[in-house]
């Protein structure tokens, strides 16, 4: 399927404000949403956090899907060894050929280490170029993706933190009909810490478990596309929590709850002289603006990235508008099914998606298992309407649960 590229990135524009180019409404004010490249960074993987309204920085139960969304939590896993690969259609109401895939995977190293990796994959499609006078140019497939490496350690019987290096590249155009236009490509980091504890009656199997996580993805320089523009790249702020409900030795219930936030610059408000036209600094170049309320985006890369949290035109309440909120439920029987339910909400003004989501899991053997995921948006017409997500399991060794007799704790404390 062959379409214009300015289509394309448009669409991907419709569902994450989150991208490359400046947010404005039809009368060219600014929309105050935060920007940056690359927003696949932050595109949901895989199908059980996904029924779970994206929510996923401290769900137990951790699988290989974990370097993504809390790689802290995989000294936890109950299998030595694991990989898992999803597929994602994207925004496959209004585009054919859109799609995402992540395949991912880890091992345990002795009792307390984990290492891993994964690969995500976004392919935007054939896209076909013309010429201003509308003669057509060649086509291109546009695709970007992002290689990590993951290494966690428990550092306590409760308590472990995770790292992941990556490096993505983003070929939007690169060889058409426009010369100027390359690659971009940078390196970034993941930063995570996970703490889960439980008190469980082991005849009954009656109980409650809880668990806190918390990552910082994508730490990372600029992203430029050949030009003297650079862009941020999706830092973001995930925090999240998890309370498990033991019904007894078959039944059980996660319930979960994740905040985010952008961690890229919020687009200031910009004077404009009696007739509406933008105030330039004089003797700028290139050209910069008064702002008349908020921070210039344009700074360094540390204050950009941690002055976020205080950098909005509307101050604190503004600031607060700005966190996506995901909760989600998922019981299980045996370890084997589940059922799963969420929410995922955003603010109106700072983007406005919001949808709820399903999905069920399957688990076989220990060594296979299968989850399922579907979107229902709240409001009609969201371009992000029948998006599925489908995800693949595979175990390679057999239980090594965290406690047990072969994968003791470094520490001396136990649990009753």
């Amino acid at each position: 399927m062959k379409r214009n590229f300015f289509r394309v990135l448009l669409g991907v524009c419709t569902i994450f404000p989150s991208v490359i180019f400046a947010q404005t409404n039809l009368a060219g004010q600014n929309l105050g949403i935060p920007t940056s490249a690359v927003p696949f960074l932050n595109f949901t993987p895989d199908a059980r956090s996904g029924a779970l309204g994206e929510a996923g920085v401290a769900l137990g139960d951790a699988d290989a899907n974990a370097i993504f969304w809390n790689p802290s939590k995989l000294v936890f896993a109950k299998q030595a060894k694991g990989a898992s690969i999803s597929y994602t259609p994207w925004l496959r109401d209004l585009i054919g050929d859109m799609y995402y895939t992540y395949l991912t995977g880890y091992s345990k190293v002795g009792k307390n280490s984990v290492i891993g990796g994964s690969l995500m994959y976004f392919d935007l499609g054939t896209v076909n170029f013309t010429t201003a006078t509308g003669v057509a140019a060649g086509t291109f497939n546009s695709r970007e993706y992002a290689l990590t490496a993951s290494f966690s350690q428990r550092l306590s019987q409760n308590f472990s933190l995770g790292v992941d290096l990556k490096y993505l590249n983003s070929n939007l155009a690169s060889g058409s009909s426009n010369p100027g236009l390359k690659p971009g490509g940078t390196a970034a980091a993941d930063i995570s810490a996970f703490y889960r504890n439980e008190a469980r009656d082991n005849a009954t199997g009656k109980g409650i478990g809880w668990a806190f996580g918390g990552m910082i993805s994508n730490l990372g320089g600029k992203i430029n596309y050949g030009g003297q523009q650079q862009y941020f790249i999706p830092t973001n702020l995930r925090l999240g929590t998890a309370l498990t409900i033991y019904a007894d030795q078959y039944n059980k219930f996660n319930i979960v709850a994740d905040v985010n936030k952008l961690m890229v610059p919020t687009p200031p408000e910009y004077a404009r002289d009696a007739n509406g036209n933008l105030i330039q600094i004089a003797g700028s170049n290139p050209a910069k603006y008064q702002i008349a309320r908020g921070k210039d985006p344009d700074r360094n890369y540390l204050s950009a990235v941690f002055g976020s949290f205080a950098d909005a035109p509307g101050g604190l309440g503004e600031e607060l508008r700005e966190f996506t909120v995901s909760t989600g439920v998922e019981y299980w029987y045996n370890e084997q099914f589940a059922v799963r339910a969420g929410y995922f909400g955003e603010s109106n003004i700072k983007g406005g998606r919001k949808y709820a989501t399903t999905g069920i899991g399957l688990r076989l053997q220990q060594r296979f298992g299968v989850d399922f995921s579907y979107l229902i948006p709240v409001n009609q017409g969201n371009p992000l309407a029948n998006t599925f997500r489908i995800s693949l399991h595979l175990n390679f060794s057999g239980t090594n649960a965290v406690g047990s007799e072969d994968d003791e704790p470094i520490s001396e404390d136990t649990n009753d």
